[in-house]
């Protein structure tokens, strides 16, 4: 989950789904599965780097295709989204049952969790039902060893007529014998006979009934049970799709048409309406899971998930729940700031000594000075800036956050915001969205993706900006430790907070900026489910699933390359043509003064109403391409110097600003101001993207800024009200 190059890479823009084959011969093989069953580890072990993502047709769902080859043979694996259920109540369910249906797969894998098997295997039988030719993947073995559950395989196999295999797939145990059954079913060497799903006696004379009707239409690969089901509920989305699949509608049949009325009649006097039919369909796939799990599963303790329970009773509990959340992010942000420090130092040491190099060859090569300003002193300083601000702390904060993932806490993260959200009309899945935007606010959006309402998805979206993103913590941080720790408020009598309490008070304070953040998120989201996004928040079904232990090298380097590097990238690329910008601005000179300062002395007057002052507005305005680039703004603005400046330690940052007017009320605002703004341009472009909209767009961008500049406004105003210098 989150903004990787899988979900927002070049690629990610197809219009359609094209399956990149090696060979003719290579085999097309659906990998589904529900949430948290380690789907996506089974994809990787079994293609390794031989990827390819878009996004499926007419969608912003991202597919993910992977060639691996298993004696000899080549198979292309189609990662499609993890779903509970093929009935189509989002756009992931929506993908996942039209490729099964229509996709053509030569054999679909459906990916189970070993430690709980009957919940999964509803999915399984709803698979079944449209094909099959399917192979059951009974992943997390070694879970189910720890807990003492056994799985009798051939059992299983026999109750469900199609191959069960079970897997490791952290250690690739099983993953031969799994392609071995793959290699049998997608050849046809081995036929899978699956019985069939037994429904009350009226649905299945109605469904006998239109099979016969269906005699004579071609129905392709898909079985006429199956399509026979699928017209009785009259599922429009699913209709449309099949005709296009089909070439032809079958309801445009007078015979099939008529059928399915006289069906749909019959049932509604047997007291079944088209909810009560679904219903009961969904009913009689539990009832089936039963019992297919009743002689094939042992528990050989009834207490077998009481460690989880014990440890949930601490995370979610009502009473401390909430203060280890904080905790846990407090301890987080701790470890970001604290051990970003000395790397990013580092980096910006070995960036701007480049700088230097590249200086000495332009001039050595006697390039004009405008060009060597524009080139060097714009373009890469800025690029240099963004790099040794953003790497260090996207270098440690993805992997914890990514630790924190595979450990299963976010899904207990969820659990516990779930009731204020829905308190605010919203989701609680908005809460993974959230949490996701403290990485980058692009991937919060794109995340999104998970929440089925499409009203509950906007508010997610609207809202995902008020909490910091990676590059405001730059700027937070800094004003944080010049103005509240080391000689500021937090300051004991002598002088400075001793180092180490200056990152736990830098720490406290950061969380609770955080915390206000998430404050406005639950804010806003209830004003908008009030007032344009009016609704009901609609319920959805939360798994928790069980702790593993996380492995620590592939996080690690899954965090650093698909998603610290990728922020990063998009990061760079539109910083370098700020970085010109701001140069021109800079360096073109209208009278005695820049264009920069120009514009800042026309924004003064606005700024100090809302406790800011036209230089710091100029650089949250130039930083939009970057949130990154704002605190460098401010210094070359101040300075009156044609390029960015960097400086030696915030003790001299703190007196240039100190200098130039700035006051502990101006520090809170502009806290706040980078709290509650417009949305980053990377940002910007995402939500036009999964929205499709320019007016969604916009009020993404608006909305925050009218709050920041409103709670920055009464701050200012009550400070002076009070007497404080502002």
């Amino acid at each position: 989950m989150g903004l990787t190059a899988h979900s927002t890479g070049s690629n990610a823009a197809d219009t359609g789904l094209v399956i990149q084959k090696k060979s003719d011969t290579d085999k097309i093989i659906a990998l589904a599965g529900n949430p948290n069953v380690g789907k996506s580890t089974v994809f990787n072990e079994l293609t390794g780097m031989n990827q390819h993502t878009g996004n499926w047709p007419g969608k912003t769902v991202t597919n993910v295709q992977g060639h691996c080859e298993h004696n000899q043979k080549g198979y292309i694996l189609v990662d499609i989204p993890g779903t509970y259920s093929l009935l189509a109540h989002s756009a992931e369910e929506e993908v996942a049952r039209d490729f099964i249906c229509f996709g053509e797969p030569d054999a679909t894998v459906v990916v189970c969790d070993a430690t709980c098997l009957e919940r999964n295997l509803n999915l399984v039988l709803q698979t079944i039902e449209i094909t099959p030719n399917v192979i059951v993947c009974v992943n997390l073995m070694d879970e189910a060893k720890k807990k003492h559950i056994k799985i009798d395989f051939g059992q299983l196999s026999d109750n469900l007529g199609v191959p069960v295999i079970g897997t490791s797939a952290r250690s690739r145990k099983g993953l031969n014998n799994l392609m071995d059954a793959v290699e049998q079913v997608s050849g046809g060497s081995l036929q899978c006979r699956p019985p069939a799903i037994r429904y009350l006696k009226p649905i299945e004379d109605a469904i006998a009934e239109i099979s016969k009707a269906l005699a004579g239409f071609d129905c392709k690969r898909l079985s006429k049970r199956f399509v026979s089901l699928k017209l009785l509920e009259q599922e429009e989305s699913l209709i449309h799709t099949l005709s296009e699949y089909l070439g032809e509608n079958p309801l445009n049949d007078p015979l099939i048409a008529s059928t399915v009325d006289a069906c749909r009649e019959k049932l509604e006097q047997n007291n079944i309406s088209l909810e009560r039919l679904t219903d009961i369909i969904v009913s009689c796939i539990v009832l089936r899971a039963e019992e297919v799990c009743s002689d094939a599963i042992t528990f050989e303790k009834c207490n077998y998930n009481a460690r989880d329970r014990k440890i949930d009773k601490w995370l979610t509990g009502k009473w401390t729940g909430f203060p280890i959340m904080l905790l846990l992010l407090a301890v987080v942000f701790w470890i970001t700031i604290t051990g970003a420090n000395y790397p990013s130092q580092l980096l910006s040491g070995g960036l701007f000594w480049v700088e230097d190099r590249l200086t000495d060859f332009c001039h050595y090569i006697g390039m004009p000075a405008w060009l060597h300003g524009a080139l060097v002193l714009g373009i890469y300083r800025v690029l240099a800036w963004v790099v040794s601000v953003m790497l260090p702390p996207m270098a440690i904060f993805f992997p914890l956050f990514t630790l924190l993932e595979d450990l299963g806490y976010l899904p207990r993260i969820a659990f516990n915001l779930d009731k204020y959200f829905k308190k605010a009309n919203a989701c609680g899945k908005q809460a993974l969205t959230m949490c996701m935007g403290f990485g980058c606010n692009a991937a919060g959006v794109v995340g999104c993706r998970i929440i089925d309402s499409p009203r509950e998805r906007l508010i997610a979206t609207i809202t995902n900006n008020f909490v910091p993103c990676n590059g405001r913590f730059p700027t937070l941080i800094a004003i944080i430790t010049m103005f509240f720790t080391f000689g500021g408020i937090a300051s004991n009598h002598s002088g400075n907070l001793p180092e180490a309490l200056q990152s736990a008070v830098s720490t406290l304070i950061l969380t609770g900026v955080i915390v206000l953040g998430i404050l406005m998120t639950f804010w806003i989201s209830r004003l908008l489910s009030k007032t344009i996004l009016k609704g009901i928040p609609s319920s959805f079904t939360l798994e928790l699933p069980p702790y593993r232990r996380p492995q620590i090298g592939k996080v690690i380097l899954r965090s650093v390359f698909d998603r610290t590097l990728f922020v990063l990238g998009r990061a760079v690329a539109v910083a370098a043509p700020a970085g010109l910008l701001i140069w021109l601005m800079a360096n073109i000179h209208i009278g005695d003064a820049s264009l920069l300062t120009h514009c800042s002395g026309f924004l003064d007057p606005f700024a100090r109403l809302i406790g800011l002052d036209g230089v710091i507005l100029m650089a949250f305005i130039l930083g939009f391409p970057a949130n990154e680039i704002v605190i460098p703004i401010m210094i070359m603005a101040y300075m009156a110097e044609g390029s960015l400046t960097d400086f030696q330690n915030l003790t001299q940052l703190k007196t240039l600003l100190v200098d130039n007017g700035w006051t502990p009320v101006t520090a809170i605002c502009t806290m706040l101001f980078s709290l509650m703004h417009w949305p980053c341009s990377t940002t910007c472009m995402t939500i036009k993207k999964e929205t499709q909209s320019i007016k969604w767009t916009l009020v993404s961008f608006i909305l925050p800024t009218v709050i920041g500049v409103t709670v920055c406004f009464c701050v200012a105003n009550i400070c002076r009200l009070f007497g404080f210098a502002v």
